[in-house]
């Protein structure tokens, strides 16, 4: 029997972000996602008009603070919900929704000033695109990096250009291998989206590119189910071409392999998908999120497999 896993308090067996925020900050800490209204060039015309075929009307932010409130009441609406569970934790300012570098820097440092001020928070995570950090915004993000706890999570999806030109993401691995390098330069941690059951991918595809990953500077990964969603481009190929959808025994399978190949030291922020019903196409499956988690679970236990096993 192998000795509990180095970054887990618990039966977790893979790096788990909830243990590395109580380790890194001793305390309970949540992200407050929010939606400050950002654009994104896979839309707007500088790169693309669809942006990427599965990605909703919300521009990813479906749990993001509603857009028709300020960025403070969001900040204030979400906090207040989650701090009936916790009411001692710590916040994370999460701008999640669209492209959250693609904005003048004026226009960046008034949201970002804003929410650094609330009190009890411990960082900013910005979700963006590696196409959309200018070098003026990079010199802010290293200065940001000095005062908070910050993350940039960069879009990847998959390394496979094949399919990167189906769903539209309209940026190269090269760009974004590139803005990795800068960000680390900088010292700025680094999260990567990936998603799982992209059309056509096989599960040696998927798990390439866990294995490219690996061999870069980044700190964190969000591991996604795809799911398709209603009134998205994807949804539209998927009516015409009924493309093989994973069950939740591959998907629970592919992660599980995944893990294996992914460094100890990388935070895995998340593991699934989590849309919300109503507007769920595929899979059905994935609206049981916790019911996921737990199968992902029990595999690596029949397994007797941890994170970075298979890492020579």
């Amino acid at each position: 029997m192998k000795n509990l896993f180095k970054y887990s308090d618990d039966n977790k067996r893979y790096h788990t972000l909830d243990y590395f925020y109580k380790h890194k900050f001793n305390s309970k800490v949540f992200k407050v996602s929010l939606n400050a209204g950002f654009n994104c060039p896979n839309r707007d015309g500088k790169v693309g008009t669809k942006g990427c075929i599965y990605c909703s009307s919300l521009k990813s932010g479906d749990y993001a603070g509603d857009i028709n409130d300020d960025l403070l009441k969001q900040f204030e609406t979400i906090k207040n919900i989650m701090s009936r569970k916790w009411p001692t934790g710590k916040y994370i300012g999460y701008f999640q929704a669209g492209t959250n570098t693609y904005a003048p820097l004026n226009i960046l440092k008034e949201k970002y000033e804003l929410i650094l001020k609330q009190d009890n928070l411990v960082g900013l995570s910005i979700a963006t695109r590696p196409d959309a950090i200018t070098d003026e915004c990079l010199e802010y993000l290293k200065e940001l990096n000095e005062r908070t706890y910050l993350t940039v999570e960069l879009g990847l999806q998959t390394i496979h250009e094949k399919t990167s030109i189906l769903i539209n993401r309209c940026h190269t691995l090269k760009c974004f291998e590139d803005m990795v390098k800068k960000l680390r330069n900088y010292n700025i941690n680094v999260v990567v989206h990936i998603i799982n059951g992209l059309p056509y991918e096989t599960k040696e595809m998927m798990i390439d590119t866990i294995k490219y990953l690996n061999t870069l500077d980044i700190q964190g990964i969000k591991i996604h189910m795809l799911h398709i969603l209603k009134n998205t481009e994807l949804a539209y190929l998927y009516e015409k071409e009924k493309f093989h959808v994973l069950s939740k025994e591959e998907y629970v399978d592919i992660v599980c392999n995944q893990l294996e190949h992914l460094r100890p030291e990388i935070v895995i922020n998340r593991i699934t998908g989590d849309p919300k019903e109503d507007d769920l196409i595929e899979p059905k499956w994935l609206v049981k999120k916790f019911g996921v988690l737990n199968e992902i679970d029990k595999e690596m236990v029949k397994r007797d497999i941890y994170q970075g096993d298979k890492i020579k």
